[in-house]
């Protein structure tokens, strides 16, 4: 009888510890993005997405480069594709790209003319910009 009191104690303290630990985990694009745009007339560009998942799979998020920084427009997020379209002041740039663990590849294109391949990896779980 003791031990199946004791083993009932144990479970009930160690199922909220499980249940915090798999809340707190972090969603697959949430966090910290460190890329690079290659195919620039003056060389590769790069640039850090921020980007925040949340449980319904939305995600939102900014980029921050050299030319700027800006909010992203819209993003996809569909298996393991992603599309962002950025609607810069200069410019509309869309990346779609094929995300695997902590690593992202695919395209970009500015104002719909296609234009050159984009890279990155996750830095951190983290996506606040400061």
């Amino acid at each position: 009888m003791k031990r199946i009191l004791a083993v009932v104690v144990i479970c009930c303290l160690l199922i909220p510890g499980v249940a915090m630990a798999k809340s707190k985990q972090s969603t697959p694009l949430t966090g910290t993005w460190d890329c690079v745009a290659h195919g620039l007339s003056n060389g590769d560009v790069n640039f850090t997405l921020y980007l925040t998942q949340k449980e319904d799979n939305s995600v939102t998020g900014c980029v921050a480069s050299p030319l700027g920084s800006a909010d992203l427009t819209s993003i996809v997020v569909k298996d393991n594709n992603l599309e962002i379209l950025i609607d810069a002041p200069h410019a509309t740039y869309h990346l779609s790209g094929k995300c695997e663990k902590n690593q992202v590849s695919g395209t970009w294109s500015k104002d719909s003319s296609p234009t050159g391949k984009w890279e990155g990896r996750k830095s951190s779980d983290s996506p606040d910009p400061k």
